[in-house]
């Protein structure tokens, strides 16, 4: 039992001793480990709201894929941080982007359809450091296909590549005029580069293949550039079909108060513990403080993206947290009402509230898991932050229970408080308990 209790202790200063120094500490830099503070989403720091609708029935899931692929890839330019980038059902894309206001610049930069484009790299020194590209007049129109396969020899993943007659033209007259030079063939989406292998003969079929030694192509390499040349094949038009900006200022002033409701809501619970538990409500009045802090490290480290959905679930979870010491301090009295000790006591009350504890959030999870599927299903993105920030209050909700609130009330009662029932239970329940012990 004492290296139970020691273990105990232990976790409880580890944990939070890293939970005060992510609090206190700004900017976190270790190795590429950055965080720079709390991420706020859309509702609260303001920006753009788009959802694109694809001008083509029925697209395929990998033309959906490849559109999000390249949706991703320019939102890049804007610089933003925690992007909500995501499909909804067959044919539409939803954007959201934090921090970005100008909603016609977005829209103009999102929608236009991918442009995939093949030139010819004429190589000024052997590692091709200095070059010219030149236009050759194959774009992405002219490719029918392209698909990763594994190569039957060497076991790695290679891309394939199929264009229509015009292409398989003017293909085979840069790949006869590059074979065996250092020269190359350049594959462009949207002005970038994706790749630019050399040919080592020239291919008159119409189907190539592009391989890498030293080191191959891993499968997600492959099937990335095979996504975005499949962008650029099948061209998906997109149109915008809702567009909204959201007010930073509505967002700021929103943060505000539900930073005021967090803070009251709270001190009144505590308020509530310590006057109805006394002693144990006062020790569970400190865990919330730790829990609380817990939970915003944990938002800061992983990190979440805070919306008022978000932290309306982050306030609910304090509500929670307390359920769980509620149980246990009930459990406790009912304990020490028979006669045990109270170090017996703590013991019991919390093996025999454990169960209740443990299905209560057993069953919330459940919940959490069905609003995130919806969530996303849907497009829903104040769900899924809601359903997060949820599942991580309750888990931490868990820890604060088991670990900090028990080692608090072990800690008490080793104490000479103990002694003094009346601050742990009433005082006629107290007087109820001595009558029948004599």
């Amino acid at each position: 039992m004492r290296l139970f209790r020691s273990w105990h202790w232990l976790v409880v200063i580890v944990v939070f001793t890293a939970v005060a120094a992510t609090l206190l500490v700004q900017d976190i830099k270790i190795n590429n480990f950055v965080r720079d503070g709390f991420e706020l989403g859309l509702d609260l720091e303001g920006g753009s709201h788009l959802v694109f609708q694809s001008e083509r029935e029925n697209p395929t899931d990998t033309q959906m894929e490849g559109v999000i692929s390249v949706i991703r890839k320019r939102v890049d330019s804007f610089g933003v941080t925690e992007p909500l980038i995501q499909r909804m059902g067959a044919d539409r894309v939803l954007v959201q982007l934090p921090g970005v206001t100008d909603v016609d610049e977005a829209e103009a930069l999102i929608g236009k359809t991918a442009q995939l484009e093949f030139k010819q790299r004429d190589c000024d020194d052997i590692n091709c450091d200095t070059f010219t590209d030149s236009e050759i007049g194959l774009t992405g129109e002219n490719l029918t296909d392209a698909f990763v396969s594994t190569d039957p020899t060497a076991g790695y993943p290679i891309i394939n590549l199929r264009f229509d007659s015009q292409g398989a033209t003017i293909f085979g007259e840069v790949t006869g005029g590059i074979a065996g030079t250092n020269n190359r063939l350049a594959i462009f989406l949207d002005d970038e580069e994706l790749i630019a292998p050399t040919a080592q003969r020239a291919i008159l079929t119409g189907q190539a293949v592009i391989f890498r030694n030293n080191p191959p192509f891993s499968i997600e390499q492959a099937e990335l550039i095979t996504l975005q040349l499949e962008a650029g094949r099948l061209p998906v038009p997109l149109i915008a079909i809702e567009r909204r900006t959201v007010d930073a200022t509505l967002g700021a002033d929103a943060l505000e108060k539900s930073r005021i409701a967090g803070i009251a809501g709270g001190l009144l619970v505590a308020l509530f513990m310590v006057l109805y538990y006394r002693v144990p409500g006062l020790l569970a009045a400190i865990a919330l403080g730790l829990y609380v802090a817990l939970v915003l490290a944990l938002f800061k480290l992983i990190p979440v993206t805070l919306t008022l959905a978000g932290i309306a679930a982050f306030v609910l979870s304090i509500g929670m947290a307390v359920d769980a010491n509620i149980l246990i301090f009930e459990r406790m009295r009912e304990e020490l009402r028979t006669g045990r000790s109270m170090r017996a006591a703590v013991d019991v009350g919390f093996n025999r509230a454990w169960p209740a504890i443990r299905d209560s959030n057993l069953s919330t999870f459940i919940i959490v898991g069905v609003l995130w599927w919806f969530g996303e299903r849907l497009g829903a993105s104040l769900v899924q932050g809601f359903a997060v920030t949820l599942f991580i209050g309750v888990a931490a909700s868990m820890f604060s229970a088991i670990f900090v609130t028990r080692t608090f009330l072990r800690l008490a009662a080793s104490t000479p408080l103990a002694k003094r029932l009346v601050l742990f239970i009433p005082a006629t329940a107290k007087a109820r308990t001595q009558n029948r012990l004599s």
